[in-house]
């Protein structure tokens, strides 16, 4: 008796630490700002508008990561396979002369966001970024399929994208 009360206690604990993965993104996510290559400020919103109908891959990085840059070659390898997806690179820079330099070093193919504030951000706590690289799937209604994976091989990534 004694080992099915510790045995429900335990299990009990365990469940209730487990959160909720969210399928949406939250409003204030949705508005906060990104800055392009280009200079121009960008909401998260109308980033991902310009794919709408996609399957996405977001790819949260910096060039100063040594995890991001050794997983490079996954994600080139996870375009090469899913080349109908449209891939968003959200930079953790320090600066944005460094997430520049670090594109054109890495050669990372795809669509470069620079986030201004990094962590301390709307987007970064609704995300709750505790390691990078972090990977995540949006499918094309918007909905997000994987919310967290830290390797680009990751089969969740495949099945998300299938």
């Amino acid at each position: 008796m004694k080992k099915t009360k510790y045995l429900l206690v335990l299990l009990i604990g365990f469940l209730s630490c487990i959160k909720d993965v969210p399928t949406k993104f939250n409003e204030a996510a949705l508005n906060d700002t990104f800055i392009s290559l280009d200079g121009e400020s960008v909401l998260f919103k109308d980033i991902l508008e310009t794919h709408e109908g996609k399957m996405i891959v977001i790819d949260i990085w910096a060039s100063w990561c040594g995890d991001c840059i050794k997983g490079m070659p996954k994600v080139k390898a996870l375009q090469k396979a899913n080349p109908e997806a449209a891939y968003i690179f959200l930079s953790l820079d320090r600066g944005q002369d460094a997430w520049k330099r670090g594109i054109k070093k890495y050669d990372v193919q795809g669509e470069h966001y620079y986030l201004p504030n990094g962590k301390d951000s709307a987007f970064g706590n609704f995300v709750n970024i505790d390691w990078i690289p972090r990977y995540m799937v949006v499918d094309s209604k918007g909905n997000i399929k994987l919310f967290k994976a830290v390797e680009a091989d990751n089969n969740q990534i495949t099945e998300a994208l299938e």
